[in-house]
């Protein structure tokens, strides 16, 4: 028995088949956690529990739900840690419910409540059909790209530009706080959304200018008009596979490749290449794929780009093909957070 028990514990094929058929039974159900973590996102259950803890009959009457219901979903998320049950039934925000707050500071309640919209996880159900013929799930099903179908659906896409910007504030002050611009005089946030890293770079930096450009119905909704920030900023429409506006220092990417292929990857870089003067910097942030078996966001996020967007996150050494192949040479990698690490490149010379 003895000479059995200690080949098991050498050899991973042969550990405890229960333990392991019990974990796999847990992960082939994890949807349920992102269906339950959405619906509660989607009532405010959070908003409701910041003077204190509640019952799910409280909740309930308060949010509009059926109270039974609501109460598996909060029992099912405290085993995560997510929100946490007492004694008497009440339930309390947790540090990692926080964020689903509607005023937290990095409030992620918009990200996580569209991710549980149809378009998102509809593909996912279909990744079977991704793999097998190596083309985004999300086409195959809808019939069209993902982003011709934000323009098309004005009330999903309202919810999407919404949910990046907040994901995306969550991200920028680490990002600024990370990168320097202090020999900048101008910069472009090429693709930035509604203008949160524009935004967080501004305010650290007074001698900085900055042009947010993104499509006309994305940069409509900025949010750089704030006192602090007169006079220093413009906003542009427009397609950056076409141009980009030219001459600045500095030119950033942020969360925007990953949702691209290699070839469109290429001529958006180029496209900004094209615009840089001789001296100028290029700035790319996403999530950067390390080697190992590790958990890793930007192995879960390029799940999601794998079938929705067609997109896919990357290592650093394919960064630095990508940028090559642009005309760029890489300088340097910086890690400001899990979810988005930077690349620093210039002009490569002769290019």
């Amino acid at each position: 028995m003895a000479v059995t028990q200690s080949a098991a514990a050498s050899d991973p094929q042969a550990s405890d088949s229960a333990e392991a058929t019990g974990e796999l039974l847990e992960l082939s159900l994890a949807y349920m956690y992102s269906a339950a973590l959405s619906s509660a996102a989607r009532f405010g259950v959070a908003d409701h529990l910041v003077d204190g803890p509640r019952t799910a009959e409280e909740l309930a009457a308060a949010v509009g739900v059926n109270a039974p219901f609501l109460y598996r979903i909060l029992r099912y998320l405290a085993t995560k840690e997510v929100f946490r049950e007492d004694e008497e039934g009440r339930f309390h925000l947790t540090p990692r419910a926080q964020p689903l707050r509607t005023d937290s500071e990095r409030s992620l309640r918009a990200y996580i409540t569209v991710c549980g919209e149809a378009p998102f996880w509809e593909p996912a159900g279909r990744l079977h059909e991704a793999v097998r013929t190596g083309t985004t799930a999300f086409e195959g099903q809808y019939g069209t790209s993902f982003y011709k179908y934000v323009a098309g659906n004005p009330d999903f896409g309202q919810a999407f530009n919404t949910a990046m910007a907040t994901v995306s504030e969550a991200l920028s002050d680490d990002i600024a706080e990370a990168c320097d611009f202090s020999a900048a005089k101008t910069l472009v946030d090429v693709g930035g959304g509604q203008g949160g890293l524009l935004r967080s770079i501004l305010r650290r930096n007074p001698q900085l200018t900055g042009t947010l450009f993104d499509l006309e119905n994305v940069v409509a909704g900025h949010v750089l008009d704030t006192p602090d920030l007169a006079g220093r900023w413009d906003t542009q429409a427009g397609d950056f596979f076409v141009s980009v506006p030219a001459g600045a220092d500095v030119y950033f990417l942020k969360q925007v490749l990953a949702s691209w292929p290699d070839e469109q990857c290429v001529n958006i870089l180029r496209t900004c290449r094209e615009a840089m003067p001789a001296h100028g910097r290029l700035l790319v942030a996403n999530p950067m794929i390390p080697a190992g078996n590790e958990p890793h966001p930007g192995k879960t996020v390029d799940l999601m780009m794998m079938t929705v967007l067609n997109g896919r996150n990357r290592t650093r050494a394919e960064y630095e093909e990508l940028l090559t192949a642009a005309g760029f040479e890489v300088t340097r990698f910086l890690d400001p957070s899990p979810h988005a690490s930077v690349v620093e490149a210039v002009p490569a010379a002769g290019a």
